[in-house]
């Protein structure tokens, strides 16, 4: 009888802990949920002034001017998406086989220990290293290239930018994509190998097609890293206000230009503009991550 109870108490207790935990993800769960539109509002808000005074003419303008009050954020969206899409390229030629490489080839052992540690430290240094790194090494080597094509050498651009945006996201995709590969069942890729298949066929159509919705995931995260980067960005893409030509010209992103003009920001509009700016960044991601979730839905369904 006296065991009967303590089970009785102890069960009690572990209903009522149950309880208050599940109570307390829930309320983690509506916290991120409150943060996001708290940000979003507060974001809409301060933007208030440019949105009356520039109305759409923010969204398609190719002029930013502060000592005219003009301000048109056209260029700097086509230099966000520029060099975070060809971040994004280039960035997965080298972390898809990088993850395979862990993944697939090399689980285990020195080698894939040590092309870990040095993917974790890719990721772990500081952004603005990554600028100082590409302004002694890229941006001579992209003004030789500039040269060598005909074009005019500057150096800093899309281009540069790109290249330095592209090692920065590297360990992202990397990582995510090999623990994705690493949990392939091992029958499937043995069954491929026993009928035959090649390392190349299993990879080709055993693994990637398993894992293409958690690499897709990855290559996601990456993209969002490129996006709201700053710093980097900022001391190699050249801080020009202008709608840039080719990937060689030098360009602004949302983020540099917020970074660069913040603290000079001096009137109601002008700062308001620079805060519509922060805001149209944030819809931008938001947008992007919302088509990314879907396409991996849509992937893992089929």
């Amino acid at each position: 009888m006296i065991e009967l109870e303590a089970r009785a108490v102890s069960r009690s207790r572990f209903t009522l802990s149950e309880g208050a935990f599940r109570k307390i993800l829930c309320l983690a769960g509506v916290s991120v949920l409150v943060l996001l539109v708290a940000i979003f509002l507060s974001l809409l808000f301060a933007s208030v002034p440019s949105i009356r005074a520039l109305g759409a003419s923010f969204l398609t303008g190719r002029t930013w001017d502060p000592v005219g009050l003009t301000f048109g954020a056209l260029p700097f969206l086509i230099g966000t998406l520029a060099t975070s899409f060809l971040a994004l390229a280039i960035s997965v030629v080298f972390s898809l086989p990088i993850a395979i490489f862990l993944g697939y080839y090399y689980r285990e052992g020195k080698a894939s220990a040590f092309v870990k540690t040095v993917i974790e430290l890719l990721a772990g240094i500081p952004s603005v290293i990554y600028g100082f790194w590409g302004l002694f090494f890229l941006v001579p080597l992209v003004r030789s290239l500039e040269g060598a094509v005909g074009a005019a050498p500057y150096g800093v651009g899309i281009l540069a930018s790109s290249l330095i945006l592209a090692i920065m996201i590297i360990p992202y995709a990397a990582s995510l994509g090999r623990e994705v590969i690493s949990l392939v069942p091992n029958d499937l890729t043995e069954a491929a190998l026993s009928l035959g298949a090649t390392r190349f066929e299993v990879i080709r159509k055993v693994i990637l097609p398993y894992a293409r919705s958690g690499i897709f995931a990855g290559i996601l995260l990456s993209l969002g890293r490129a996006l709201g980067e700053t710093m980097a960005v900022t001391m190699l893409i050249g801080n020009s206000n202008f709608l840039p030509q080719s990937i060689f010209s030098p360009a602004n992103t949302m983020a540099s230009v917020i970074a660069n003009e913040f603290t000079e920001a001096t009137g109601a509009v002008y700062l308001a503009s620079l805060i519509q700016l922060a805001l149209l960044l944030f819809v931008v991601t938001t947008v992007i991550n919302i088509i990314g979730k879907l396409i991996i839905v849509k992937t893992s369904v089929t």
